[in-house]
């Protein structure tokens, strides 16, 4: 049963809304963009069906494994994180609505700047696939995504400037979860929204309307295994959610798959922390900054959450190179306060 049952629009009170229904009802939310953005988000759509089709099939199919050489990153590229950074470049550059991207697995940004493009407003950051390693034993993955309008005059060639702008600047951001079954959340500075893919018509119906994060949880997502190496004010956070404290509801529970929108995406419904610090095996944080924490950061906040690198908001960062890394703390608004109170209080 679809959870999304209040729908003030008469249209649509026999069924489900879908997801270009939607777009299309909320482009009066953007009169400069003329359709633009929400053509862009079909585009996204789109792209995320196709890879969502190669995930399910990928047991049955030669796409598991590595395709034996690293990205930028330095991570050995799965054979589906080549794959899905193709199918959204395409998706994106053949509507002509971008003028560039840039992904997580490529070195450097992608100009469109054929005829089509001339005109377009828009740059794209993308992690195609993130958490790919956990593709070959079945455990859940996810699309990130974020929308910026260019800084660069139209007609003109895309510059680094067009990506290297603080989140705030967001005009969109979203992810897919591609799990046990398959969501698309975005949000265009007006509130969150879940889709669910229904198999049966190959179509996102509206699943979680206006989601809200709650403002506390019971959940605490890090890699322990880390430990030694994090950061005093991490440590002594982590043995506070390990207290007995019943009017705190603590000991809380610490869950973990390692794949950033799973995580993300449990604890926005649930309540929780996630947490990646700097001082693990990566001295400035393992997440990337334009391709995770600023789309994730932008849902966060406009789901009542919080995003910080430990001590400041993480959509004030301005970036200075493509794949910069930050330390990373996200969830429920009162988690996040809570944790940098111990950075503060432990700060080196």
């Amino acid at each position: 049963m679809y959870l999304c049952q209040e729908i003030n629009r008469p249209l649509y009170m026999s069924r489900p809304v879908t997801l270009g229904e939607f777009i299309i009802e909320k482009q009066k939310d953007f009169p400069y963009a003329s359709g633009e953005l929400s053509q862009l988000l079909s585009s996204i759509r789109l792209a995320s069906k196709i890879v969502n089709r190669e995930i399910n099939r990928a047991g049955l199919a030669d796409i598991l494994g590595s395709v034996g050489q690293q990205n930028i990153q330095g991570e050995t590229q799965m054979k589906l994180d080549v794959y899905a950074n193709e199918v959204f470049i395409n998706a994106l550059k053949a509507r002509g609505l971008v003028c560039g991207l840039a992904s997580e697995e490529n070195d450097d940004f992608i100009a469109f700047d054929e005829e089509l493009h001339k005109d377009s407003k828009y740059v794209v950051l993308i992690d195609p696939l993130d958490g790919s390693s956990n593709i070959d034993v079945n455990v859940s993955v996810g699309t990130i995504f974020s929308i910026y309008r260019r800084l660069s005059a139209p007609g003109t060639k895309v510059t680094l400037e067009d990506f290297l702008q603080p989140g705030h600047k967001q005009v969109a951001a979203g992810y897919v979860v591609y799990g046990s079954s398959t969501m698309l959340v975005y949000t265009t500075g007006h509130g969150v929204n879940g889709f669910t893919l229904d198999p049966s018509l190959g179509v996102f119906l509206l699943s979680h309307e206006n989601i809200k994060m709650p403002k506390s949880g019971t959940i605490y997502s890090i890699n322990e295994g880390n430990y030694v190496k994090f950061p005093e004010g991490v440590k002594k956070y982590i043995k506070y959610c390990q207290e007995s404290d019943p009017a705190t509801k603590r000991p809380y529970t610490s869950r973990y798959i390692g794949s950033l929108v799973s995580d993300f995406h449990r604890n926005m419904l649930k309540g929780g922390i996630y947490i990646y610090p700097q001082g693990t095996n990566a001295p400035n944080g393992k997440l990337r900054l334009l391709y995770e924490c600023n789309p994730l950061a932008f849902i966060a906040e406009q789901a009542g959450g919080l995003a910080t690198d430990g001590y400041s908001r993480i959509l004030d960062i301005q970036p200075t190179e493509l794949h910069q890394r930050v330390p990373y703390f996200v969830g429920s608004a009162d988690m996040v306060a809570k944790a940098m109170e111990f950075m503060n209080m432990y700060k080196d």
